[in-house]
């Protein structure tokens, strides 16, 4: 039996409750599995890439596979609101949407469960640890994922700051590329009356500071590349010692992955050159890897069709949006699009603590994924 909006709205709600971080959703993964278990799927994955889970639907007649996904996590963010299904976990909320973007893709299963596929395949993913960047990168490279091999994959991402249920899309690059950097310099400490029997980390740092935000125009590529100082920190508050230690973080992000290896290879060389002029010691970590969004105009047309023939207005993008999604790693291994959905004027935006996803929503972006999967499978 179909579920009801009502029941989807419930069960977003439920979900909104029992929010987990990235890595760590054990709960809301087994729950999936039961409820979708239930649909009779003709395959059912688990452990995908973490908690990862897969229900896939299959036809007689040969066809193509398309996958539709969703996220799992939620972020470590305090809930504000004062509502009735506010979060149960201290300093865990699902303030980016993924409770509603779940109820999205289960009211979908739910649909096709109950009009199953005439030709090819459909799966319904749920992917762990979106807001990490490391989900989507562990789904692929999950020894389970040949196996599940789709052709074309779709997913959505809700947009507070625009209408509601306006469907925003553009063929090529859509969310950029962005990885976190991490430096940490080491030198040795030294009484502050006598620091030049040490050797601090400070020029390196204050030069590292001036020159970071310098590099993008520095490379010679037409597209969007930025670097973003985040923090910087150096030594202990003791005005006694001049410091051994510092460490600088900086976002890097592009609107391709070609860009984005560019800025890796100038960043690193900056902190390499400029560690060695003052003989000290460094050491980088990347972190919250994510991959370039690219878009198939074949995907994107698929979209718009779908959004149009369900009523929705559609707006065509300009540029690509800044912000990064870890999609991009499975959009890599089929062709694939996504589209951001638009939740609302007013709504403070995702990340925000006030942020709720609209329950509303969850209609609208089922009956556009159901009409690419019947315009595809039936």
């Amino acid at each position: 039996m179909v579920t009801s909006a009502e029941e989807l709205i419930s069960l977003r709600h439920k979900l909104h409750q029992h929010p987990e971080l990235s890595g760590n959703e054990r709960e809301t993964a087994q729950l999936f599995y039961q409820k979708l278990k239930a649909l009779n799927p003709d395959e059912l994955y688990f452990n995908l890439g973490g908690f990862g889970i897969a229900a896939v639907f299959s036809a007689s007649e040969t066809g193509p596979t398309i996958l539709f996904r969703t996220e799992l996590d939620a972020l470590p963010i305090e809930e504000t609101l004062d509502i009735s299904y506010r979060s149960k976990v201290k300093g865990v909320s699902h303030k980016c949407g993924h409770d509603g973007h779940m109820a999205i893709i289960y009211g979908l299963a739910q649909d096709i469960a109950a009009k199953r596929p005439s030709r090819g395949r459909v799966i319904l993913l749920f992917q762990p640890a979106e807001e990490t960047g490391e989900g989507a990168r562990a789904i692929v490279a999950d020894d389970q994922y040949p196996a599940l091999s789709p052709d074309y994959c779709f997913a959505l991402h809700n947009l507070p700051g625009h209408p509601m249920g306006e469907v925003m899309v553009r063929s090529g690059a859509f969310t950029c590329a962005s990885r976190g950097m991490v430096i940490k310099l080491t030198g040795y400490t030294a009484h502050a009356a006598y620091p030049e029997t040490g050797n601090s980390p400070a020029l390196v740092l204050a030069e590292l500071l001036q020159t970071f935000p310098k590099i993008a125009s520095s490379i010679d590529k037409d597209e969007l590349l930025m670097t973003t100082t985040v923090h910087a920190t150096m030594g202990e508050p003791a005005l006694g010692i001049a410091p051994a230690d510092a460490i600088l973080m900086v976002n890097l992000r592009s609107e391709t992955n070609e860009g984005m290896e560019l800025l890796v290879k100038s960043a690193e060389q900056l902190v390499k050159s400029t560690a060695a002029s003052c003989s000290i010691e460094y050491d980088i970590d990347w972190t919250e890897i994510f991959d370039a969004n690219f878009n198939e105009e074949e995907c994107v047309n698929q979209i718009v069709k779908a959004a149009e023939k369900t009523g929705h207005n559609v707006k065509w993008l300009d540029e690509p949006f800044r912000w990064a999604e870890d999609f991009g790693a499975i959009s890599a291994s089929a062709k694939g699009a996504m589209f951001a959905f638009g939740a609302g004027e007013d709504n403070p935006q995702i990340h925000n603590s006030d942020y709720d996803f609209p329950d509303q929503l969850i209609d609208k972006g089922k009956s556009i994924f159901f009409e690419i999967y019947k315009n595809k499978l039936l």
